[in-house]
């Protein structure tokens, strides 16, 4: 999915419905070494379907982690996903990178449901098509221009230059073939679930075979959790982190039942995927998001769909100073940084 050269650094910052997660990375030496990581929680209506609401709280929060982390880096990669972004696998007849990049437009056209002026494109040549090979299949990436300036207007407000852009399902997949091994032919459903959006991506030999995001999330357990048990916002959230360690009976009845409904989901949207595979049938699962440190939640996707499921560690082959970060800590938070390790380990000029 990239290509290092000597480029400008980026930090890569996260910007979730819940909170902002920072991590920061050097190339050095064939490997790549943790300087920092951080998260900081945000307001809970700071963003509302995946729109920012309070840009003033998300751009003090990411001015705070910034500095209270001592970054002196100022170009910044965030990510965007959800009704932000349309993703779209079309078939193309081939072409020349160069000429596609001046018939995109109006190639693009008929894919995008709104005005082509108002929307930043990009695309990424995937392979031949397989059924007719005067065709060529091609990944292609559109945001209306207003979500990307309110993106910009917060890291201006913070201080930071927003150079690289990405999006979560691709972030997720650079973190995961940094840190993780797989086999030619191999095919792979790497599934993020934050708290409010839920990101799937299917590839194979680094290719992206489907994606989509799902309007679903952590967020789910608490409102269930406030609503079974009659229990405040904050009760519930607390009771959600704590299941694992003196969960109720009740408790783990509900979240058994949101279990169900997330696994039913990201069944829902694999079976749609194999209903035109063909016969790149999906081999593994591999989960990240703070959400897929649910109780139980591994379990339930595994048994419903009779498929392996790790959790992407994204800080696996990553080198760091022991002094500086608790290996505790960083196996803790690793579930919820894969996003932002992605955004990382992108630099000023990538594609």
């Amino acid at each position: 999915m990239f290509f290092l050269k000597k480029k400008k650094e980026v930090v890569g910052i996260d910007i979730g419905s819940s909170s902002v997660k920072l991590v920061q990375i050097k190339e050095q030496k064939g490997h790549f070494q943790l300087l920092n990581a951080g998260i900081i929680p945000l307001p809970s209506e700071a963003i509302v379907d995946n729109a920012l609401m309070d840009s003033a709280s998300i751009a003090a929060a990411v001015k705070n982690l910034v500095s209270s982390l001592g970054i002196k880096v100022k170009d910044a990669a965030c990510s965007i996903s959800g009704n932000s972004v349309i993703i779209r696998k079309i078939s193309l007849p081939a072409m020349p990178p160069e000429e596609l990049e001046d018939q995109i437009s109006w190639e693009a056209e008929q894919y995008i449901p709104f005005d082509i002026k108002d929307v930043n494109m990009d695309f990424q040549i995937l392979s031949p098509d397989s059924i007719d090979p005067s065709k060529m299949n091609v990944l292609l990436v559109a945001s209306k221009k207003d979500i990307i300036s309110d993106y910009v207007d917060v890291f201006n407000e913070a201080g930071l230059t927003l150079s690289v852009i990405d999006v979560d399902s691709f972030a997720v997949q650079n973190a995961f073939e940094i840190n993780h091994d797989f086999g030619p032919g191999e095919v792979l459903a790497l599934i993020n679930i934050g708290a409010s959006v839920m990101n799937i991506n299917v590839i194979k030999d680094g290719a992206t075979l489907f994606t989509r995001d799902v309007q679903m999330g952590g967020n789910l357990y608490t409102e269930e959790i406030q609503k079974q048990l009659g229990v405040s916002s904050t009760e519930s959230e607390s009771m959600k982190m704590l299941a694992r360690e003196a969960g109720s009976a009740a408790l783990m009845d509900v979240l058994g039942k949101v279990n169900d409904t997330i696994t039913q989901e990201i069944r829902r949207s694999l079976d749609f995927y194999n209903s035109t595979a063909n016969d790149d049938r999906i081999n593994r699962i591999f989960l990240s998001g703070g959400c897929a440190k649910m109780h139980n939640l591994m379990d339930a996707i595994s048994s419903r769909l009779s498929l392996p499921v790790e959790m992407i560690n994204p800080f696996a082959r990553l080198k760091y100073n022991e002094k500086d970060f608790d290996p505790e800590y960083l196996q803790e938070i690793a579930p919820l940084m894969a996003v932002t390790v992605g955004l990382a380990i992108r630099r000023v000029g990538d594609k």
